[in-house]
Order: C-alpha cells, then sequence, then structure tokens
C-alpha cells in the first residue's frame, strides 16, 4: 500500500495548488470594488500584487531549502496559515499600505511555499510516472483560475469584497490544513531510485548540500532555460488581449483568449507529462519549448478572432505542459537530496523572467507602435530557451540501468 501512497501525495497537492493560487491570483477581481469603495487608486492596489510576485520568487527558494531540511508538511502548514492571516488583514486594511503589506508580503511569501515544496515531495514518490505526477499536481494551478477566481466573483457580488475576501481567507486555511497532514516524505529506497526513462545522465557526484548545487553550471542551465521559457511566454500572455482588440475584436472576446490558453494548458500538462514518461523528459521540453516558440512567432500573422483562439491552444498546450517538467529535469539530473533547493531557485529565476515581458512588451509597442517585434523577440527568446537545454548531458546507454522500485 504504502508504494501507492504517492497518488495521495498527487491529489492533496493539486487541490492544495487550486486553492491557494486561486485565493492569491483572485486579486483582479477585486480591484473595481475595492477602488471604487475605498478610493485607492488601481496602480496602488495593483502594486500588492506585484509585490506579491516578487516576495514569492524570493520566499520560494527560502521555502524551497527548508523544505530539503524539514520536509514539506511543516512548510505548507505555516504557508497555509500565512496565506489566511495575510487575506484576513487585507481584507479589515482601511490602509492601501497596510493592504499591500498583507497581501504583497504575507500572500505573497504564503505563494513561494507550495511549488517547489510539494514538487519536490511528489518526485520523491515516484520513478515510473514521475513526469504524469508532477504535472497533475501543478494541475491545480491551471484549474484554479477556473473555479477559485468565479467564486470570488459571486462572493463579491452577494457581500461585498471585504466579506468576501475574509471568507476565502478562512475557507481557504480550513481546506489546505488537513490536506497538509497527508504529505509525507518518500522511503528513501523510493526516493533515490531513478527515472527508467531519463534521457539525461546523472552528476557523478549529486549535490547534497546547497552550496554544491551552486557549483554546478547545470544549475544554472536550468534556471536559464526557465528564465528564457518564462521570459518568451509572459509577454505574449499579458499583450495578446490588447493586440486582438487592435486586430478588431471586442473587449469579452480578446478576454476569453485567456480561457482558451488556461484550457489548452490543463491537456498540456497531462499529454506531456505521459510523454515525459515515455519519451524522456529533456526531448519533451525542448520539444515543447520549440513549438512554444513558432506559435509565438505566428502571432504576427493573424487578425482573425478564430486564429488567435487557434494559437492560445497551441501556446496554451506548449507552455503549460512544459512547466512541471523542469522539476523531473532537475531530479534526473541532481538527485533527491537537494530538490526543494533547486526547485526553490529555479523558481525565482523563472519570476524575474516574467516579470521581464509585460514590461518590454509595453516598452516595444510604445516605442514602435505595434506589437511585431514583441512576438519576433519572444520566439528568440523561446529558441534560446530550446538551445540552453540541450546543454543538459545526455544519457550514456553503456552504462547498465539500475533496478527501480516500482511505484
Amino acid at each position: 500500500m504504502e508504494r501507492h501512497y504517492g497518488w495521495v501525495i498527487v491529489a492533496a497537492g493539486a487541490v492544495i495548488t487550486c486553492v491557494a493560487m486561486g485565493a492569491m491570483f483572485a486579486l483582479p477581481v477585486y480591484l473595481q470594488p475595492m477602488a471604487d469603495q475605498t478610493g485607492w487608486t488601481r496602480a496602488g492596489i495593483s502594486g500588492a500584487m506585484t509585490v506579491g510576485f516578487l516576495v514569492m520568487g524570493v520566499a520560494g527558494f527560502f521555502w524551497g531549502t527548508l523544505t530539503d531540511r524539514i520536509g514539506a508538511r511543516p512548510v505548507v502548514l505555516i504557508a497555509a496559515v500565512m496565506l489566511g492571516l495575510g487575506l484576513f488583514i487585507a481584507s479589515r486594511a482601511t490602509d492601501l499600505l497596510v493592504f499591500q503589506f498583507a497581501y504583497g508580503g504575507l500572500v505573497g511569501a504564503s505563494g513561494g511555499a507550495f511549488f517547489a515544496p510539494l514538487m519536490a515531495t511528489t518526485i520523491g514518490w515516484f520513478d515510473k510516472n514521475r513526469s504524469l505526477a508532477v504535472s497533475l499536481v501543478s494541475l491545480g494551478g491551471g484549474v484554479a483560475p477556473m473555479v477559485i477566481t468565479p467564486l470570488a466573483t459571486v462572493l463579491i457580488q452577494i457581500y461585498g469584497w471585504r466579506d468576501a475576501m475574509m471568507m476565502t481567507a478562512i475557507t481557504a486555511t480550513v481546506l489546505i490544513l488537513p490536506l497538509s497532514l497527508l504529505i509525507r516524505r518518500a522511503p528513501e529506497m523510493l526516493a533515490a531510485s531513478p527515472t527508467p526513462s531519463s534521457d539525461v545522465e546523472p552528476a557523478e557526484q549529486q549535490p547534497t548540500r546547497m552550496g554544491a548545487v551552486f557549483r554546478t553550471p547545470q544549475f544554472f542551465v536550468l534556471a536559464g532555460v526557465f528564465f528564457f521559457c518564462c521570459a518568451a511566454h509572459s509577454g505574449p500572455i499579458f499583450h495578446t488581449v490588447s493586440y486582438a482588440m487592435l486586430c478588431g475584436a471586442s473587449a469579452i472576446a480578446a478576454a476569453s483568449i485567456y480561457s482558451v490558453e488556461g484550457f489548452a494548458g490543463l491537456f498540456g500538462r497531462v499529454i506531456f507529462g505521459i510523454l515525459g514518461d515515455r519519451l524522456g523528459v529533456k526531448r519533451v521540453i525542448i520539444g515543447g519549448l520549440v513549438l512554444q516558440a513558432a506559435g509565438i512567432y505566428t502571432y504576427i500573422y493573424v487578425s482573425e478572432l478564430s486564429h488567435f483562439y487557434a494559437l492560445a491552444a497551441v501556446l496554451g498546450l506548449a507552455y503549460g505542459g512544459v512547466m512541471p517538467l523542469y522539476a523531473v529535469l532537475a531530479r534526473d539530473y541532481f538527485g533527491p537530496k537537494v530538490m526543494g533547493t533547486v526547485l526553490g531557485g529555479i523558481t525565482m529565476t523563472s519570476s524575474i523572467g516574467m516579470a521581464f515581458g509585460p514590461l518590454g512588451g509595453g516598452w516595444i509597442f510604445d516605442t514602435f507602435g505595434d506589437y511585431h517585434w514583441l512576438y519576433v523577440s519572444s520566439a528568440v527568446i523561446g529558441l534560446a530557451a530550446a538551445a540552453l537545454a540541450l546543454a543538459f548531458p545526455p544519457k550514456n546507454h553503456d552504462i547498465a540501468p539500475t533496478h527501480a522500485v516500482p511505484a
């Protein structure tokens, strides 16, 4: 029975990710009612989300490193309390600075405690189906905008933004705390099992401490791939709605492009997870990055809404499918003992990459008067990510495979 417990971790991780990320990223639906009731500027309210992204990236590294030392369960328990406390304080705030501290600081810091710890723990429970397992955990983040955001909208309409946020704080905490108790470390024998389908050669001496991780060029390669991947798609994701409206689409129709991307991303996670287990995760990541770059570049040729939908499906499939697989690539090279540190570090760099896209896209439009060079430059950055991923050492097939413990 114990060898199948990994699927319990997957289920708990998916729900925790859905609730936590949904609660954090629902802020846009609060924007209008908050501005109307408090008189705070939209820039001031939105600034809490910007602070949250930055704090989440830095905190993710801290939480990941802490996970390697004490395990994911206490980390997620602490983060659940911080998430609920931050949302509760934000819901009662009468001063903008207090709101920004609560939402950007506490909620943002808690947000960094879910990806790296949960992924690192999930990977330890699987030898076979590792790619599928981490993809299913990340599925919660993809479902969140489809579940939590509409629910928050309804609550705001019925109770007002303050009570809606307070109810979200209480509900999120009550749901995450008991689910956190299901999370536990994998048996050492299982956690150390190699991935049978891996197409990456493990490090000759797998690092066991944080300092050793940062002395390996592969860490910087992996962080660079994650950075370029996020920098490539964040600009197009952020600006494509505006681009579609410039091409004549209505605001509602243009906004629905996001829904198509999100829905396609759900399928991408499952499809790419299965392919990663069968073909090798490095091959699938490189293929996904090339597909992402091609889809981004094709935007310069579209002007009709149906074409925008088609490309949104391609992009959602590509970046939604690729993102969870970086955790498996890291496990195949670095081994199980420093997974939290590695995943926390690359998550921090990905957050920086995400920050460049919207800013760079705005600068390109202000400078050239259109989005043409945004899509060209983003496609080039995406190809750079694929090229950099080639630097991971390929599997040496002359070495006899190690028999793994089934999961």
